[in-house]
């Protein structure tokens, strides 16, 4: 009653007061931010390291023990856990609550930097990847034509539709999944190796020098400085069959002499397969 009685008494006051509320509600729900999932702060880091070829028993022995020795330094740290498979180190690091993760992730690539000297020759930098609610997907865009291949829809996954999806604030789009990478396959006739007394290893070498761009300086011509780069690099594929191989004797050997080329994909290693449900309106 009394609440009653002080709004009769206080009319102007009141209607001040809705109005306001009235206001400022509109006002937080169209500048409201609406998240899915709520804020978690998981204190877990992801290490992942591909090197393509090596057992498990090598991942183990190469990669995973030597980041351990290393990565106990870290401040924070609790615990890690390993797994190894054929060619993948995976490593889950996680720290105690209350961890500055930002910091933990940037001494954990600073540790992941000066290990590299002790890897394998060839070996790439690992991924690190930071664990939180907010990396589960909340979409998917799947592609698909009847004029262009599997190859090709790849290739504009990466370059086209994955790099619009930057301007969107606070959205990440991981990398296409179930589709090849075009390779060039050579491929080599034993026999006709051991018929002109060559190795796959020679086969290699003439592709890294019939196949590479390198710089090689400037010509100057009268008042004129020429760029003189020097391009190896083969356009056409067929154009890899004439690539000469270099033997002792002299002797007119070609790559077409002892392998094939073929413009053709990676191995399949996986696939992606999508259930759409049609429905018409």
């Amino acid at each position: 009653m009394n609440l009653i009685r002080f709004a009769l008494r206080k009319p102007i006051t009141i209607m001040v007061i809705v109005a306001g509320l009235f206001f400022f509600g509109i006002k937080a729900v169209t500048s409201i931010k609406i998240d899915i999932f709520p804020k978690l702060d998981m204190p877990v880091i992801y290490i992942s390291h591909p090197f393509t070829g090596y057992t498990p028993e090598q991942m183990e022995s190469f990669f995973a023990k030597q980041y351990v020795n290393i990565l106990l330094y870290t401040n924070g740290l609790k615990s890690i856990e390993t797994k190894n498979i054929q060619g993948l180190t995976l490593m889950k690091l996680n720290f105690y609550p209350g961890t500055n993760m930002a910091q933990a992730a940037a001494e954990l690539a600073s540790f992941t930097n000066r290990i590299q000297a002790i890897f394998p020759p060839g070996s790439n930098p690992p991924f690190i990847i930071r664990f939180d609610a907010s990396t589960l997907p909340v979409g998917q865009l799947v592609l698909s034509s009847k004029t262009r291949s599997n190859n090709e829809l790849a290739d504009l996954a990466n370059t086209y539709v994955r790099s619009s999806f930057t301007s969107i604030s606070g959205l990440v789009a991981p990398p296409p999944f179930g589709g090849n990478v075009r390779t060039i396959v050579i491929k080599a006739d034993p026999a006709l190796l051991r018929s002109h007394n060559m190795t796959p290893d020679q086969l290699v070498e003439a592709l890294k020098i019939n196949n590479q761009t390198a710089p090689s300086g400037n010509v100057r011509v009268g008042d004129k400085n020429y760029i003189t780069p020097t391009n190896t690099t083969i356009k056409d594929v067929k154009d890899f069959e004439n690539i000469p191989l270099f033997k002792s004797g002299v002797q007119n050997l070609y790559l077409r002499d002892v392998a094939t080329v073929e413009d053709a994909a990676d191995i399949t290693s996986g696939y992606a397969l999508v259930m759409v449900n049609a429905q018409s309106i």
